[in-house]
């Protein structure tokens, strides 16, 4: 079925209560998820005009919840035990789609897109809708939260954690675009947008109602109406602190945590963030 037709089904199956579903409803699901697999269609995509969130892609994803029955995912003997819904399998994997997968409990949910080179390094985890373009390093403990848009060349350090967005479904999922860095223990959560070739220092967190202080342009950022939170291209955000309000919080030295740009990339920060082009082979 065509990307057309498999809109409107998926649209119309939604709409539907779960006891009123046809017999078909999964066929249409599991059509879906092998396509979002394959990086045909995405939750979210780059256009003329700015990322545009493909509803209906997430309504098909929610439908798959609906449709799933608890089923055994069990592994290995003695079994390592694991139960999921069986409309969300475990992400399959060949040699030929050079992959690296190293060993140690990643677990990469079907219906994620994985592009060639892509590294992940044990524990991390690849929800469902996610797009991981290629030569991205997924390092340990790291997370890409369903419907996540993650560009060519990032680096996710350990612990990082992007957050996904499946309700509303109209909302932004997170987007990282290429060649990013994103410290250890990061954050990035509620449809921010981080752009090209930035960095995020360890430690930084950034939500919807995060503002950031650019300290080279004097100016605040902030998300607005339906405009998410957008770090810039090339910006180097850290994170930092600014006083909180009031005379108890003045009289106790209180501060509320902020994230800063405090420059914006040159050569000495590309030398500082140059990936290892060893790493990708």
């Amino acid at each position: 079925m065509g990307e057309a037709g498999l809109r409107q089904a998926i649209e119309e199956l939604y709409q539907l209560p779960s006891d009123r579903l046809p017999a078909d409803a999964e066929d249409r699901f599991r059509e879906l998820r092998e396509k979002l697999s394959r990086g045909e269609i995405r939750a979210a995509q780059p256009s003329a005009h700015g990322w545009v969130v493909n509803a209906w892609v997430k309504k098909g994803i929610l439908l798959g919840f609906r449709l799933g029955r608890i089923a055994d995912f069990s592994m290995m003997q003695p079994p390592l035990r694991f139960f999921d819904k069986h409309t969300f399998p475990p992400r399959g994997l060949e040699l030929e789609d050079q992959v690296r997968v190293v060993p140690g409990g990643s677990s990469i949910r079907d219906g994620s897109f994985i592009g060639r080179g892509v590294v992940c390094m044990p524990p991390m985890f690849v929800n469902v809708g996610a797009y991981v373009d290629e030569g991205t390093l997924i390092d340990s403990n790291a997370l890409v939260g369903s419907c996540a848009q993650i560009g060519k060349r990032v680096h996710l350090s350990a612990g990082a954690q992007i957050g996904g967005v499946l309700e509303p479904v109209g909302a932004m999922p997170v987007i990282i675009e290429d060649q990013v860095l994103v410290g250890g223990n990061c954050g990035v959560y509620e449809g921010t947008i981080v752009k090209k070739e930035a960095v995020l220092a360890p430690g930084t967190l950034l939500t919807r109602g995060t503002p950031v202080y650019d300290l080279v342009n004097e100016t605040t950022l902030r998300a607005s109406g339906e405009a998410p939170l957008t770090i810039p291209r090339g910006a180097v955000v850290v994170p930092g602190s600014r006083p909180a309000r009031g005379s108890f919080a003045a009289r106790e030295n209180l501060h509320l945590y902020a994230a800063m740009i405090v420059k914006y990339r040159d050569p000495g920060t590309d030398a500082a963030v140059a990936l290892e082009d060893a790493l990708r082979q």
